[in-house]
C-alpha cells in the first residue's frame, strides 16, 4: 500500500511539474506545451450524462442511449477543437512603451496565425482572471495586451501569463503559461510643482555668457525661474501665453543638470529633481547634459537625448 501510495505521488509531482511547465516567448504553441482540462461547466455536463447513461440502463431505453452517446460524441469532439484552436499559434512579446511611476505598464503580445482557419476566442488570464480576449483572422495577426501597475523605478518584470480558449462550447480549458521577457522601463516620478533649472554651465562649471548680451533670438515657452527682464511682456499685455526672449549667447549655453549640486536632499528625492529638470528643459528646448555617480550624458536635445537621461535616473542603483 505504502509503494503505492509513493508511485501516485511521484506520478501527481510529474504531472504538476508538467503543468507548470512555462514557455519563454517568442514561441510556437505546439502538443507538449497546450493543456486541456474540463472546465466547471464541463464537469456538469459530465454529470448529465452519467445520469442519462444510468437512466438508460434503468428502463433499458435505446433512445436514450441514443442520446447520451450522442452528447458524449460532441464532447470528445469539442476536446480536439478547443486544442486546435491554440496549436501553431505564434507569440511573440513585444517591447512594451516606458512609463513613469504610478502610470501603467502596457505589455503588447502579438499572436500570428498562418493557418487557414481563424482562431475565435483566444484569452490572456493572469492567476485565473481574464485579462483579454480577441480573435485571430486566418493567415493574419492580433493583439492582447497585458496591464500592470508600476510602484517604483526600474525594469519591471512582467509575470508569468496564460494563453488560453474554451472555443468551441465552454466545456474544455486549453492553456498554454509564457514568459514574457520584455521587461518595461520605468521612469521616475518627477518632482510636482514649479522648479528653476540651475543655470547654464560649461563642462567645468562655469558660465559662458551672460543672458540677454547677446542678439535677440526667437520667444520660447515661459518656466519659473526666468528673469523677469526677459519675459516677453507685450505678449502678456495682449492675454497670450507668458513667452520668454531668448538670445543667441544663451541659446549655445548647454545646461548641466549635477547630482552633486542636490547633495541636501535624499536620493529618491534627487532622482525626483532631476528627472523634473529633464522634462521641464526637454520642453524649452535647450541643450542639457546630466551628471550622475559614475556615469556622465553630454549635452544634447530631442526624445532620444530625454530618454537617454530618464533611462539613466531609472536604473540609478
Amino acid at each position: 500500500m505504502t509503494a503505492a501510495t509513493s508511485v501516485l505521488r511521484r506520478q501527481a509531482q510529474r504531472w504538476g511539474l508538467r503543468l507548470g511547465r512555462r514557455l519563454a516567448t517568442p514561441a510556437t504553441l505546439v502538443y507538449r506545451g497546450i493543456y486541456v482540462l474540463p472546465t466547471r461547466n464541463g464537469l456538469m455536463f459530465a454529470g448529465m450524462l452519467f445520469v442519462l447513461w444510468l437512466t438508460a440502463i434503468n428502463y433499458g431505453n435505446n433512445l436514450i442511449f441514443a442520446f447520451t452517446f450522442l452528447l458524449a460524441s460532441v464532447a470528445l469532439v469539442s476536446i480536439l477543437h478547443t486544442f486546435r484552436n491554440l496549436r501553431g499559434l505564434q507569440v511573440t512579446a513585444l517591447p512594451p512603451e516606458p512609463v513613469f511611476v504610478g502610470e501603467t505598464a502596457v505589455f503588447p503580445l502579438q499572436l500570428r496565425n498562418d493557418s487557414s482557419v481563424a482562431r475565435p476566442a483566444v484569452g490572456l488570464e493572469l492567476e485565473r482572471t481574464l485579462i483579454d480576449l480577441t480573435d485571430v483572422p486566418a493567415r493574419s495577426h492580433a493583439g492582447l495586451l497585458l496591464r500592470r501597475p508600476t510602484l517604483r523605478r526600474g525594469l519591471l518584470q512582467p509575470p508569468a501569463v496564460r494563453i488560453f480558449t474554451i472555443f468551441p462550447l465552454g466545456l474544455f480549458h486549453a492553456w498554454s503559461t509564457l514568459e514574457l521577457n520584455q521587461p518595461c522601463l520605468v521612469y521616475p516620478a518627477p518632482e510636482t510643482g514649479p522648479v528653476p533649472l540651475p543655470a547654464g554651465a560649461s563642462s567645468g562649471g562655469k558660465r559662458q555668457g551672460r543672458s540677454g548680451q547677446d542678439d535677440f533670438q526667437e520667444l520660447r515657452r515661459y518656466r519659473p525661474g526666468d528673469s523677469p527682464r526677459h519675459v516677453a511682456w507685450r505678449v502678456v499685455a495682449r492675454g497670450q501665453d507668458p513667452q520668454t526672449k531668448v538670445f543667441g549667447g544663451e541659446n549655445l549655453m548647454p545646461i548641466w543638470l549635477d547630482w552633486n549640486r542636490l547633495a541636501t536632499l535624499p536620493k529618491e528625492a534627487r532622482i525626483a529633481r532631476l528627472c523634473r529638470w529633464v522634462l521641464d528643459a526637454e520642453a524649452s528646448g535647450q541643450r542639457y547634459g546630466l551628471r550622475l555617480p559614475g556615469q556622465e550624458i553630454a549635452p544634447g536635445s530631442g526624445a532620444e537625448h530625454r530618454h537617454r537621461c530618464l533611462q539613466a535616473l531609472a536604473l540609478l542603483p
